[in-house]
């Protein structure tokens, strides 16, 4: 570790150098910034992986089936497991993708879960990201810069190899690939995650397409070639949203989607990955009900545990937040990259009150969760060792079967006051280390 703290400086210049950036929009100008690298790695045994995984496995596949389920003969609610009005209330459900089966019935094929551990120890998820979720990248190329920079710490360390995030998403896609080839598809450089489509594409041998590059003809979706031919399309890892995927089916005013996508999709002829409509799965409000989908589709106890939350949508739930408002931390259903958290202790009375008046009249919109105390982990900080907040996103691929990649984002808090990690917040990232014994 003291080899890769000497090697941090220019590990760091390194990634600038190859647009190791992430890029955000505020107030309609695009800035793009560093995502600053920490050379300290996040350390997670043999046995706490093997139980992580077991409880990722778990959890994503429950989420698998209940897309599945949503978007075809909806048990879930006749059951009266969800309530009917909170799915389809959801910004995330489309009622467009309804009936929609995707090849090899798989509808999260990338799955982002977030995680922190408190100081006790227990690991709890924090959200579940079913749509683009993006950051594999960034842990891919710091390994392989300190590969290249400190091999004897790989040689001296029993680490599992990161390096198979690339094959494994390589399987997800030729397995559920309908004939054709693979490509992903980047609404382009100004996009927040632009270098991780282009990384991607060239570790899985994908093509790294926009939108000019694609057109649907007759039945199928194809790519033209620079020299005018033209070749089918198998599968399509997305990198765009889903309102902007095809202006005929979507926003019609999309000048980044690909026009008759979804016809070719709803024939079967073409996979895309994420699925479209995931969003109604990773609603922090349909969060909630996660693990009673486990219980309900799996017949099993949840592993992992959500971090305690409630749902003012409830009057039992409403009274226990206004009277504990104080103690708790306040997300909008909606919102996403750290935006929308707001803690009740930081609020002035004034705010409190517009809160609470915003909360009554619109209870869909909003979940409250105890503040967990995440476990704080070393991160360099100008010559020193400080210690600072940080989550986890783990990354669960779907093919043939689900499996979880040995590695993960660990993003942290720069700010010592801070619980935001999110990149979009200034946090910044390290890579973790999953002990081979």
């Amino acid at each position: 570790m003291k080899n890769l703290m000497k090697h941090e400086k220019n590990i760091n210049s390194l990634l600038a150098r190859y647009g190791v950036k992430f890029g955000i929009y505020k107030n309609n100008v695009f800035y793009e910034q560093l995502f600053p690298y920490d050379a300290i790695p996040r350390i997670i045994s043999k046995d706490e992986f093997t139980y992580l995984e077991k409880g990722l496995i778990q959890r994503v596949n429950a989420l698998n089936a209940f897309l599945k389920d949503i978007y075809g003969p909806k048990g879930i609610i006749k059951d009266g497991v969800i309530p009917e009005e909170f799915v389809f209330a959801s910004s995330g459900y489309l009622v467009e993708c309804d009936g929609i089966v995707p090849p090899q019935g798989i509808y999260s094929h990338i799955s982002g879960i977030d995680l922190v551990q408190a100081k006790d120890g227990t690991w709890y998820v924090l959200e579940d990201n079913l749509r683009i979720p993006s950051g594999a990248s960034y842990p891919m190329i710091a390994r392989e810069l300190c590969r290249k920079s400190s091999p004897q710490t790989f040689i001296d360390n029993h680490i599992e190899d990161n390096r198979d995030y690339a094959s494994l998403l390589k399987k997800t896609m030729d397995y559920v690939n309908t004939g054709g080839i693979n490509v992903i598809f980047t609404p382009g450089r100004y996009n927040a995650a632009y270098f991780e489509h282009s990384y991607l594409a060239e570790k899985t041998d994908a093509i790294l397409v926009g939108p000019n590059d694609l057109t649907v003809k007759e039945d199928d979706l194809y790519f033209k070639n620079y020299d005018g031919t033209l070749e089918k399309v198998g599968s399509i890892y997305r990198r765009v949203s889903d309102e902007y995927l095809d202006p005929m089916t979507f926003y019609e005013d999309s000048l980044i989607g690909i026009p008759h996508l979804m016809e070719v999709y709803k024939k079967g002829n073409v996979a895309i990955i994420n699925a479209p409509g995931n969003g109604v799965g990773d609603d922090k409000g349909i969060y909630y009900f996660v693990p009673k989908m486990i219980e309900y589709y799996l017949k099993e106890k949840p592993i992992l545990n959500n971090a305690p939350t409630y749902l003012p949508f409830y009057q039992e739930d409403m009274d226990y937040v206004l009277k504990n408002f104080d103690q708790l931390v306040l997300k909008d259903v909606a919102e996403a990259g750290g935006y929308g958290v707001v803690f009740g202790s930081k609020m002035t009375k004034h705010e409190k009150e517009d809160f609470i008046q915003l909360l009554k009249k619109e209870p869909r919109r909003f979940i409250a969760q105890e503040v967990i105390d995440f476990k704080d982990i070393e991160i360099h900080d100008n010559g020193q060792i400080v210690e600072r907040k940080a989550d986890l996103r783990a990354f669960v691929l779907t093919g043939e079967k689900t499996v979880v990649w040995k590695s993960g984002l660990t993003r942290f808090s720069r700010n010592p006051d801070s619980f935001i990690v999110n990149s979009s917040q200034g946090g910044g990232f390290k890579d973790t280390w999953v002990l081979s014994r």
